[in-house]
């Protein structure tokens, strides 16, 4: 197998992992080779399609991994999933606090989400298949390092490169970014895509929620990141771009437009956020009904997200009918 490598900046190679059987296609890995130490950002999931590219890419790029380090920008599984597998005894995997604490700390956090999207319109016969998909299946907690946490104002130094950490959460709990700003580089994870939209979810019930409106942690993210000096952006997945700027003018127009949307669909009467997600837009390759479970979890997350952040603002109200719940303009 002949892995993709593009060198991007000097020292700076991007891998494009696959991800098979996911819409995204791929993950960007970036390494980052100093004289010293090395740095993985990145790793896709933990399948063998995945190794097997990594394995390659890594012998070509002739990275020792015992002088290699490994930076998470978020907890899912197609950038974490293989970070375990690459680390050597000598290997720190850094990860952002508040995503730690969800994969450690949170106990039954998969099982809550599970629970909130039932009580959310979720046909249990989907729920069912949809957890046999689910991106946790790829974790191997019990064997795996305890993280070394990195927080707003750390940073990292790999050659010549000087990597501040910047959390941005809306994607995930503590999503985080590493800016250049002597070479105005942004290593954006899931935080700003250039070619689609970041997946922002409501996991749980807002109230227990770390983040009870993540669309609007979201969007205050994307105002931190906008006002920084940014050349270029490498994404989690997808091509490299520039403009950062302007592409944060389009994913805030993208939610407008998604929120116009809910409120078309609910002035038509109340409904759930199943049956709202099922009426909307989606980018999935397929109708919704031919759509694969995981990715219908994936869209009604996205969904919570965009109510919990319009019920914030005094446009949407919420009932509960038995253990199910129904959305309403106000």
């Amino acid at each position: 197998m002949v892995p993709l490598i593009e060198e991007v900046l000097p020292k700076i190679y991007r891998i494009e992992v696959p991800l098979p059987e996911s819409p995204l296609r791929s993950v960007n890995s970036y390494v980052l080779k100093g004289k010293e130490r090395n740095i993985i950002i990145d790793t896709g999931m933990n399948k063998k399609e995945c190794r097997d590219v990594m394995d390659a890419a890594l012998k070509v790029l002739k990275v020792d991994l015992n002088k290699t380090d490994i930076f998470i920008t978020h907890f899912h599984s197609d950038h974490l999933g293989l970070a375990y597998y690459l680390a050597s005894e000598n290997s720190k995997i850094y990860l952002n606090e508040s995503d730690a604490l969800a994969l450690y700390g949170r106990a039954g956090l998969w099982e809550q989400a599970a629970g909130f999207v039932s009580k959310n319109g979720f046909p249990e016969y989907e729920l069912e298949k949809a957890l046999k998909q689910h991106p946790r299946r790829s974790f191997d907690l019990d064997k795996a390092k305890i993280f070394t946490i990195l927080r707003e104002g750390d940073s990292l130094q790999v050659g010549n490169y000087h990597l501040e950490c910047l959390e941005t959460p809306g994607h995930s709990y503590g999503c985080m970014c590493l800016y250049e700003p002597h070479k105005r580089i942004l290593f954006s994870g899931d935080h700003i895509l250039g070619d689609i939209t970041p997946n922002i979810s409501l996991l749980t019930e807002p109230e227990s929620n770390p983040q009870g409106n993540p669309l609007g942690v979201y969007l205050e993210s994307l105002d931190k990141i906008s006002a920084l000096d940014i050349e270029l952006v490498l994404p989690g997945h997808r091509s490299i771009f520039q403009n950062c700027r302007e592409r944060i003018c389009e994913l805030k127009y993208h939610h407008r437009q998604r929120e116009k949307e809910v409120r078309t669909i609910l002035n038509e009467g109340p409904c759930s956020a199943y049956s709202l997600a099922a009426n909307m837009t989606w980018d999935m390759g397929s109708s919704w009904d031919e759509s694969p479970p995981m990715q219908k979890w994936f869209a009604i997350a996205e969904v919570l997200a965009h109510l919990a952040y319009m019920k914030e603002k005094g446009l949407v109200s919420c009932s509960k009918e038995g253990e199910k719940y129904l959305y309403f303009l106000r």
